[in-house]
């Protein structure tokens, strides 16, 4: 367990040993091999494990993936949809005479960049420029929201296990040549959050219990030599929430629904904490959560705009709660400047290192 009882303050009892990093997943930076270099001077063995950066045009989470649905077999354009950003986009749909039999997505990408990254990460950890016990990290969203992004409405549930599929060869073909000692693979949950749950019309569409088996399903296919991280998101399109959690309730009942069905070990969970919120009522729920004794817990409460003395607010609001935790971003840094990352990670290590006894 990692939580203490709601209201209880326990920064009293908190260890002056530095609080562990998560990176969650795309870091604005030229390539994997300035983000491994980097990230590894910078913060040594406070990360557990390193992603690749999510690099060029993977930098907007799922928009790469519209070039696979261009192209895959037995679909055709069905209708267009708004993004957060504002961009105007096509939805896809099963090509008119055809039958969702003859789909096929081809490979999505997302293994070759993997393996591409796990040779430059295995160079530099021979190197010693990745520290010794690091994991290479691949962050990967859910195939529902994929499908929910780029297929009309009423052919997601006609699609979604067909992506699902594809997304799972994925992880087979990386399983091939990357060592499962050596990967961490974390699961974004965004869209089932702030694009569903949170909308009561779209909650109506799709059960709680529909999107946690969805999850599972995936979370199940990961071996079990390799990690396996959640990290829940309410989106950062211009550094703001696509819907602002009114506190952490969802995500802890969504963590605690998945513990009950994922069948292997969850490593670690992700949570978000706006830059405003540092009152207990936000973190009040985290006193329900309950993870595995070995699973680590992160809060995203590293925000750049208001530094040290922002973090120290809201991590002394969360000690209240939970005593065992690290800290990370919201989110991925994708959508920031690249000249704001040296900046960001010394953040991160100033942070980890507060010892608020």
């Amino acid at each position: 367990m990692v939580t203490e009882t709601a209201g209880v303050n326990v920064t009293t009892r908190l260890s002056s040993k530095p609080r562990p990093v998560l990176l969650v997943g795309s870091v604005p930076l030229g390539s994997a091999t300035e983000v491994f270099e980097t990230v590894g001077r910078e913060l040594g063995t406070l990360v557990r494990r390193i992603p690749d950066g999510e690099t060029g045009e993977r930098a907007s989470w799922i928009s790469w993936q519209r070039h696979v649905l261009r192209t895959a077999d037995g679909l055709e354009i069905g209708g267009e949809r708004k993004g957060p950003d504002g961009t105007i986009y096509p939805r896809y749909k099963v090509r008119a005479g055809g039958s969702p039999d003859q789909v096929n997505f081809g490979r999505l990408g997302y293994a070759d960049m993997a393996i591409s990254s796990y040779a430059e990460f295995a160079r530099l950890h021979a190197l010693g420029k990745v520290p010794a016990g690091t994991r290479f990290q691949v962050s990967l969203p859910t195939p529902f929201a994929v499908v929910f992004a780029h297929i009309v409405p009423a052919e997601h549930r006609i699609l979604w296990p067909i992506y699902e599929r594809a997304l799972l060869a994925e992880i087979d073909s990386m399983m091939q040549s990357i060592p499962p000692q050596d990967l961490s693979i974390q699961w974004d949950i965004a869209v089932e959050i702030d694009g569903v749950l949170e909308i009561p019309s779209m909650a109506k569409e799709y059960g709680i219990g529909e999107l946690v088996d969805g999850i599972a399903r995936v979370s199940n296919h990961v071996p079990i030599d390799a990690e396996l991280g959640l990290h829940f998101c309410y989106g950062d399109p211009g550094h703001k929430h696509v819907i602002e959690p009114k506190d952490a309730g969802l995500m802890v009942e969504l963590a605690n629904r998945l513990g009950h069905v994922i069948r292997r070990p969850v490593t670690w969970v992700h949570m978000p904490v706006p830059r405003d919120r540092d009152d207990n009522a936000y973190f009040a729920p985290l006193g329900n959560l309950t993870l595995g004794s070995n699973a680590e817990f992160y809060l995203g409460l590293v925000h750049l705009t208001d530094g040290i003395e922002g973090a120290r607010r809201r991590l002394s609001a969360a000690t209240k709660v939970v005593a065992n935790f690290g800290v990370a971003t919201e989110c991925g840094f994708g959508r920031r400047p690249r000249e704001t990352i040296p900046a960001l990670l010394a953040l991160h290590r100033q942070i980890a290192e507060l010892n608020l006894i």
